[in-house]
């Protein structure tokens, strides 16, 4: 898709954020400053609660030299346009600002789950009041989770894990959003989807194929037909 289609696809999306608004919905280079206009603030939000997501897992998992570039979203310089206007539906970035400053101190994640859980609550009460159509979301997250999957994995190898914990994170956020639709089809399809990843998604030793996870990613798809 050329950037003048994506553009036009990004405005309608901005407009009634449809799961059907564009037959090829953006993906998250455009929240990264790729295109001239930006992600609709709910599609931005959720990338940035996949990545934290991630972080937070991989954290509690004892990894937090792998949490801490996907925890650094919500406070990083580098990522400020993911995070414009996040503050008028209640985005607290100090909560994240104490979770970096741990981890730079070398602090476990059991020190602080108490201000873990605050942030993650912080997210989820920034995401009711930004809104959007949550079948919307959800299938924007698909196409983000087949794109970093097919960067991170390569023959049979995980060779970026960022990515492939980015996608990870991502169908966290999918399952979350599925919560608000009616019947339970969509949130089985993406529990079938996040379990080709190990408890933790620090890396695994024999990777789901891309074909698997593009078949499963289909299949939330074809629920959210359905509902």
């Amino acid at each position: 898709m050329n950037c003048t289609v994506r553009t036009l696809c990004a405005a309608l999306l901005a407009a009634v954020l449809g799961p059907a608004a564009c037959s090829e919905q953006p993906s998250k280079e455009a929240a990264h400053g790729a295109h001239e206009d930006p992600l609709p603030l709910p599609f931005r939000l959720a990338l940035m609660t996949g990545h934290v997501k991630a972080g937070l897992a991989l954290y509690r998992a004892g990894e937090p030299a792998m949490a801490a570039p996907h925890l650094l979203h919500p406070v990083s310089e580098t990522h400020a346009a993911e995070r414009e206007g996040l503050d008028a539906y209640g985005f607290n970035g100090a909560l994240f600002e104490t979770v970096s400053a741990a981890l730079k101190e070398g602090r476990t994640a059991a020190d602080i789950e108490p201000q873990l859980q605050v942030a993650e609550e912080n997210l989820a009460l920034v995401a009711r009041k930004a809104g959007g159509d949550p079948a919307a979301i959800i299938a924007f997250l698909m196409n983000n989770v087949v794109e970093e999957y097919e960067i991170a994995v390569t023959d049979g190898v995980v060779t970026d894990v960022g990515e492939y914990q980015d996608a990870y994170g991502f169908s966290l956020v999918a399952l979350e959003r599925a919560e608000q639709l009616n019947g339970d089809s969509v949130k089985a399809a993406l529990s079938d989807l996040i379990a080709l990843w190990p408890s933790s998604p620090a890396a695994a030793g024999s990777p789901a194929p891309i074909d698997t996870v593009r078949i499963k990613a289909e299949a939330v798809r074809a629920a959210l037909a359905g509902t």
